[in-house]
């Protein structure tokens, strides 16, 4: 997870990066006279990563179901930090467009992260704080990311003494927080290539090249320190197979084809016959798309979408509204009104910052406690029925005294980041959970990752369209009342949505701790009955049946469980 997270975090500085300056590049092509019409050039920017990568969004889940999802991840990874480099480059809206849509075409890595997570996560209970690392890394990335954007953009212009006029930073003004994003997303590209573990059942245990460079150089670099060189498997595997091997019943010491409760037929330190519940890879056959993309996966895809649109647009529309210069046209209220807060770049990107931390706070500490005390679909409706209201008050801030502006801001983008905080994991849960099998993970995270895509796509471009509508006519909070309804015809979908337990092997981890006591409790007493952990000839015909590393474990109900 902590190598996933120092990927993961690479492709938020680069996409955040763009939002502090992208009103003010769009406006340097010079394709609109009107400055109303600049928010809807904005938009097309914001939605042509959104539109490519829905195109691609379920090919890369279906492609990382055939050959992992590491490579996947590489990947989009390298499409990213090409597509950074080409829009530094950009020069007029063509090639700005083009350089974002390479970017969405060649990243598929939303869905695949999600599917990498719940692959790693097999107990319920630390879902909630699981499915809050990568939110949490995406804050973080944020905030770095539009400090960078904030601070770097446009260097000759602030920092004259570091970059001369006539330097290569003159031409592209915005070159240089793009570059800088370019050398993060490598850094990343590198890390994974060496230390990110495959977690596909089926390709996890194949040999990759990368890691075994990865642990040499770790042991160069421990050697070098003086350090003595660690595994980090083979130490506490040794000492789990010294333990079995103290406390285990003689019986269960034979090779033969009679039940063990630690196979010895392979050292403990290779990669087992089989990477996952053996019984279960037996059992499980490939569902159908019927079965895979039952009535809650569709409901949850439709949320995703819905929630995708109306706060991908807050993400645009705000920064517009930062932007925007002070109107001196007296107000007509209820409605019509105009103008913003003419921010700077450098104030823009210290808001957009500080918003990072504040969903941070809100991802790592608020959602987890929330989640585990109501479970996820309350989560959720609690704060899908608040977006439409938060969308109804934003564009009032301009009404707002001068000295009460800033303040406003920030507590309006508390409500959003919290808002955000609990919906999207909450509804990442609720998918994994009602998936049916871990192999069409990466195609229904995929297929969400393209509904997000597709909504993100449309909702810049929609709402930049009703902004400059809006400020044409005086009625500059029409594209906030327009996802306000958004908001509100996505709380229909979440009132049929149920949590669902479809993925089988995921277990409790009370009940397992439960059954790992007693297991233990067994094995070191002396004294106790050993009748309980009898197998029958019928539970020994079953087994004689189940793959070589199997273990087997009598449950409470007289069951047999293989693991």
């Amino acid at each position: 997870m902590v190598v996933l997270a120092l990927c993961r975090i690479c492709e938020p500085i680069a996409f955040m990066s763009i939002f502090p300056y992208v009103y003010y590049m769009v406006s340097s092509f010079h394709v609109a006279d009107d400055k109303a019409q600049i928010a809807m050039y904005v938009g097309m920017v914001t939605s042509a990563f959104a539109f490519a990568e829905c195109a691609t969004g379920v090919l890369w889940g279906r492609l990382s179901d055939r050959i992992g999802r590491k490579k996947v991840l590489l990947g989009g990874l390298l499409g990213t930090g090409v597509s950074m480099c080409l829009f530094g480059f950009a020069r007029n809206l063509p090639m700005a467009l083009l350089a974002r849509a390479l970017g969405g075409l060649l990243n598929g890595n939303i869905g695949v992260l999600q599917t990498t997570v719940a692959e790693l996560v097999t107990v319920e209970e630390h879902q909630p704080r699981a499915y809050s690392i990568m939110p949490f890394v995406w804050c973080l990335g944020t905030i770095i990311g539009s400090g960078l954007g904030g601070i770097l953009a446009e260097p000759v212009k602030n920092y004259p003494s570091l970059f001369p006029p006539g330097c290569i930073f003159d031409t592209y003004p915005y070159l240089l927080p793009n570059l800088v994003c370019t050398m993060v997303v490598g850094f990343g590209l590198v890390l994974g290539l060496l230390f990110l573990e495959e977690t596909h059942e089926e390709k996890k245990h194949e040999r990759d090249c990368g890691i075994d460079v990865g642990r040499w150089l770790l042991r160069k670099l421990l050697k070098s320190r003086g350090d003595k060189p660690l595994s980090d498997k083979d130490g506490s595997l040794e000492e789990t197979h010294s333990m079995l091997a103290e406390y285990s019943l003689p019986a269960y010491q034979s090779t033969e084809s009679s039940p063990t409760l630690c196979s010895t037929r392979s050292s403990l330190t290779e990669p087992p016959p089989y990477s996952i519940n053996s019984l279960e890879k037996i059992n499980q056959q490939q569902p159908t798309w019927r079965d895979a993309f039952s009535k809650q996966v569709c409901l949850n895809i439709l949320g995703y979408g819905i929630l995708a649109f109306h706060t991908i647009s807050f993400e645009q529309l705000m920064p517009i509204l930062m932007s925007l210069p002070a109107s001196t046209i007296p107000a007509h209220l209820p409605f019509k009104f105009q103008g913003g807060f003419a921010f700077s770049t450098k104030t823009i990107g210290f808001i957009l910052s500080v918003q990072g931390v504040l969903q941070m706070v809100a991802q790592l500490f608020i959602f987890p406690i929330i989640s585990r005390r109501i479970g996820s679909l309350h989560t959720f409706w609690l704060v899908i029925f608040a977006y439409p209201f938060l969308y109804l008050v934003t564009p009032y801030l301009v009404l707002l005294p001068e000295k009460f502006r800033l303040p406003g801001v920030f507590m309006i983008l508390a409500w959003k980041v919290t808002a955000q905080s609990l919906a999207y994991p909450s509804l990442a849960i609720m998918l994994a959970n009602a998936a049916p099998t871990k192999k069409v993970l990466g195609t229904l995270n995929g297929a969400a990752a393209s509904s997000a895509s597709v909504c993100r796509g449309f909702g810049p471009t929609i709402s930049g369209m009703i902004q400059s509508r809006g400020q044409t006519i005086g009625y500059s909070g029409l594209s906030w009342w327009t996802c306000a309804a958004v908001a509100l015809i996505g709380c229909i979908p979440s009132i049929f949505m149920k949590e669902e337990r479809r993925r089988p092997g995921f277990r409790s981890l009370d009940k397992d701790e439960d059954e790992e006591a007693s297991l233990c409790d067994t094995l070191v007493d002396g004294d106790s009955d050993t009748s309980s952990i009898i197998l029958t000839l019928e539970d020994t015909a079953k087994i004689e049946h189940m793959p070589i590393g199997t273990n087997h474990e009598r449950r409470s109900d007289g069951s047999l469980k293989a693991y």
